[in-house]
């Protein structure tokens, strides 16, 4: 199991809330920000680093407001 980035810890601490959200929600929440279609395994392998995708990224930090020092 690949450990997650830096990145992706901080999307996941976002995630556990308040209001706790799935990862589930946030897929629908980039697909609809996006128009891409994202599924969850194509999550986990941006939050693990085996995928990179700016457009992804940049939608998930907007979603999440997760500021540019916080990455």
């Amino acid at each position: 199991m690949a450990e997650y980035t830096t990145f992706g810890l901080v999307v996941k601490t976002k995630l556990l809330g308040p209001p706790v959200r799935t990862q589930e929600w946030l897929c629908a929440a980039v697909n609809a920000d996006t128009g891409l279609k994202i599924d969850s395994a194509y999550m986990s392998k941006i939050l693990t680093g085996q995928r990179t995708s700016a457009r992804v990224a940049q939608s998930i930090c907007k979603i999440l407001g997760i500021e540019a020092d916080e990455k």
